[in-house]
């Protein structure tokens, strides 16, 4: 078995250790959270010389726990195991199957001598109101799927083969052990059958499965492109002959996106500084599970490579934007007109903001100023950076523009400060 180090996630661990707040692991399904806490920092409490019964496991979806989803229960569980006043550490994995577990954890957050840590595979349950419930107490920490740099380290192979890969397999842990691309293809498509899309039809109560797995379908083969609920019933209508409404199209996206299946960037007009309503981009957390949601028939690696880049962005801690800027064009007969074009990824991180653009060639100076013309109408002087899948060196453009291949922006061998 590989163990796959997260040192990220470690350190972010490390350094909430025992700050009075109850620690919140967030994010996919088999993405990683519970190999994180219950043998990444469980090894490191224990090589701090903490010993084991000082630390209270409870894996809530496992039967062995199943009568602890009763919250009281849970609480009664979890006092009987304090028996001293030394310092206690709580762990709990998939808190989402205990009902009212907010109650318990507040009660068990106000003991001095007790580090609490939770799992959750449901955004929901990190609404806000129940971190209002935490009072305060709350601190969210999410997990993704492996990273290219993450992958990379136990991928048995060279550097363009383990790209290669993934694009197309992704950065699911579990697939570091198949061997083949039969036994990684049957793996994906098994885990978004029977327990992403499972999760969401049984968790909301939903009968119409078809629905779900359609939708699905339309995301998966639309990733990156613009849409909005009444353009997706519309293909309903038009192509199934299915007539599905805006609002359950609404409905059943929030519910795959509370399951950290997919993210929704909205649409933001830069000039404008507001939000263009309706219309977003949908993106998979994992790029591989989109590619075996389409039994990876439509491989088309512009789309993919702009997935990963947003995927790498919201993984680094950035809010992230699809950019709309109007410029004036001139047309045949000498006149002007307006005309919207796009800039991919508008990210802000505090008083930060960097726009990225991604770009799969750049082959010559033509499509170099393609690329950078809705870069060069933004009248700030954030950062502006085209990433492109040409294997070049990194360059500034006369410009100003950054530009640097996506292998070295995602293992972050550049200049670019962006960690």
């Amino acid at each position: 078995m590989h163990v796959i180090p997260r040192d990220d996630y470690l350190h972010k661990l490390i350094n909430r250790k025992e700050n009075g707040s109850i620690k919140v692991i967030t994010g996919l399904r088999r993405s990683g959270k519970s190999f994180l806490l219950f043998e990444l920092y469980y090894h490191y409490l224990l090589s701090l010389g903490v010993k084991e019964e000082q630390i209270i496991k409870v894996e809530l979806d496992n039967d062995e726990f199943e009568e602890l989803t009763d919250y009281k229960k849970l609480g009664e569980y979890i006092r009987a195991k304090i028996t001293d006043n030394g310092q206690y550490y709580v762990f709990l994995d998939e808190v989402q199957f205990c009902d009212n577990f907010e109650k318990v954890l507040n009660g068990l957050n106000k003991r001095k001598n007790l580090d609490i840590y939770i799992t959750g595979s449901n955004s929901r349950f990190l609404s806000s109101d129940i971190l209002t419930e935490f009072r305060g107490r709350g601190d969210e920490i999410r997990v993704f799927p492996l990273s290219f740099k993450e992958f990379i380290q136990v991928y048995n192979g060279d550097q363009l083969q383990a790209w290669q890969q993934y694009m197309m397999f992704g950065g699911m842990p579990r697939l570091v052990e198949c061997k083949t691309a039969e036994d990684k293809s049957k793996y994906l498509s098994t885990l978004f059958q029977e327990t992403y899309v499972k999760d969401v039809v049984e968790r909301h109560k939903l009968k119409d499965r078809i629905t779900v797995d359609t939708l699905l379908d339309i995301l998966s083969s639309a990733t990156g492109s613009i849409t909005n609920p009444s353009k997706l019933s519309n293909t309903f209508q038009s192509v199934l002959k299915k007539k599905v409404s805006d609002n359950t199209i609404r409905a059943y996206i929030s519910f795959i996106e509370d399951s950290f299946l997919i993210s929704t960037a909205k649409r933001y007009d830069i000039r404008g500084k507001q939000y263009i309503g309706g219309k977003n981009k949908y993106y998979f957390t994992d790029i591989g599970l989109r590619n075996a949601r389409l039994n990876f028939r439509q491989f088309e690696p512009t789309h993919i490579m702009e997935n990963i880049i947003y995927n790498e962005l919201i993984a680094r801690g950035y809010n992230v934007d699809v950019g709309v800027v109007d410029i004036l064009e001139k047309t045949d007969d000498g006149k002007y007109r307006k005309k919207s074009t796009e800039v991919d990824f508008i990210c802000n991180m505090g008083n930060e903001r960097i726009y990225v653009q991604s770009a799969f060639s750049l082959p010559d100076a033509a499509k170099v100023f393609q690329e950078s013309r809705s870069l060069l109408n933004i009248k700030d002087s954030f950062r502006k950076i085209i990433v492109v899948g040409d294997l070049i060196p990194a360059y500034t453009t006369e410009t100003g523009i950054k530009v640097i291949n996506i292998q070295d922006f995602l293992l972050g061998n550049s200049s670019l400060d962006m960690y």
